[in-house]
């Protein structure tokens, strides 16, 4: 009788198995639901912000939102199975269900084997999400960026409003403001008011006209006043410095910054091919930085179902805290070998492949532990089952 039952529960389509598979289920969009939310929240406020520093137009912010929210879904995705997949198996052991499927002979090799359509459906849609989907909102991204805001921070200033730019570092005022030419990002601005810090002493610039325009050969982008004067210290001071001026050029970017974002902003949008093709170390940590992510659903969903078990008695949330542990290292671990590969500091050969072969090898410790392996290893070395002898 036993012997048939088991039979029965080896196939997909048994009861429990669908049973597992619908906790599993309900629990991933659960926590998919909440950690998408958190993130849009964050993400919106982020953009929120950069809008006031960089003046990028309130109608530009909700198309750049969404593309970060597609870039960060293959993340959220293996977070949330991951999850999902503790939390079901932990149910099962609080319940005790779990325990009288240990004495029907399924164990934990049944746990996943039932579970490996929904982590194979996963696999599926975040590679199709790395090598696909995130390149493409990454370009598209970097095109409505530069668009709104082409390497310009005061593309766009808000005529008689004072506007925060450089994270509170400068303030800025134009009673007027007209756009002269939107493709090489050039503007014209009257009565200008400028309030910014200079060795940490207070500057302001008072100037009646000001031309923002970016220079061809640098890059870099500069605010040229014209008729105006400079006051650097207190007004109260002694020691201010008062400056009159028919042309002044105020540096607002640097173009070498502009171009090492361009340079980081242009290999995350290339397809895939083209990084295949076209190699280097940049294009090498991308690339393996795409095939590493639908790669870690499979490895966290077999270390998911070993973090499961739980004593009945046990403390809640402490295999779901560890499993947070682990992801947080698996993931930060990738991002380290993708930022050395990328200063050339690793092998691409090693790269990222070798976090994935530490995480094998920790599920290789775990399933030992789960079998009590290591126990009777160590019990048969001497040194461990040592014992003094008794003399009569």
């Amino acid at each position: 009788m036993q012997k048939k039952l088991l039979s029965i529960f080896k196939y997909q389509n048994s009861l429990i198995a669908r049973y597992i598979r619908r906790n599993l289920v309900t629990l991933f969009f659960a926590i998919f639901f909440i950690i998408e939310l958190v993130l849009f929240g964050n993400q919106f406020v982020l953009m929120v912000q950069e809008s006031v520093e960089r003046g990028i137009p309130l109608q530009e912010l909700m198309p750049l939102v969404s593309f970060n929210m597609i870039r960060d879904v293959s993340l959220i995705l293996s977070l949330s199975l991951f999850l999902a997949i503790i939390l079901t198996i932990s149910q099962l052991y609080k319940n005790s269900e779990a325990v009288v499927m240990n004495s029907l002979g399924l164990n934990d090799k049944h746990f996943i084997f039932f579970i490996q359509p929904l982590v194979i459906l996963s696999f599926i849609i975040i590679f199709f999400l790395t090598i696909y989907a995130v390149p493409w909102a990454n370009q598209q991204k970097n095109i409505r960026e530069e668009e709104t805001n082409n390497a310009s921070e005061f593309s766009f200033i808000t005529e008689g409003e004072f506007e925060v730019f450089k994270q509170g570092e400068i303030v800025f005022y134009a009673s007027e403001s007209k756009s002269l030419n939107t493709i090489i990002g050039e503007q014209n601005m009257e009565e200008i008011f400028i309030y910014a810090f200079d060795n940490e002493k207070p500057v302001i610039v008072l100037a009646s006209e000001a031309t923002k325009y970016i220079d061809s050969e640098s890059d870099s982008i500069y605010l040229r006043l014209k008729d105006g004067v400079r006051y650097q210290g207190i007004p109260s001071n002694d020691n201010i410095n008062i400056l009159t001026f028919d042309l002044y050029d105020l540096e607002i970017v640097s173009g070498e910054l502009q171009n090492s974002v361009a340079i980081y902003t242009e290999i995350e949008g290339k397809s895939t091919l083209d990084l295949i093709n076209e190699g280097g170390h940049q294009a090498n940590a991308e690339l393996q930085w795409r095939l590493s992510q639908p790669l870690t659903v499979l490895i966290l969903s077999v270390i998911g179902v070993f973090l499961g078990k739980a004593s009945p008695r046990g403390g809640k949330g402490v295999n779901l805290l560890i499993g947070v542990i682990v992801f947080m290292l698996y993931y930060n671990g990738l991002l380290l070998a993708k930022s050395a590969i990328e200063l050339g500091r690793m092998d691409p050969i090693i790269g990222l492949w070798g976090v994935h072969f530490l995480m094998l090898v920790l599920l290789l410790l775990l399933y030992q532990l789960r079998q009590r392996k290591i126990s009777n290893y160590l019990d048969k070395i001497y040194i461990f089952n040592k014992k003094e002898k008794i003399h009569a």
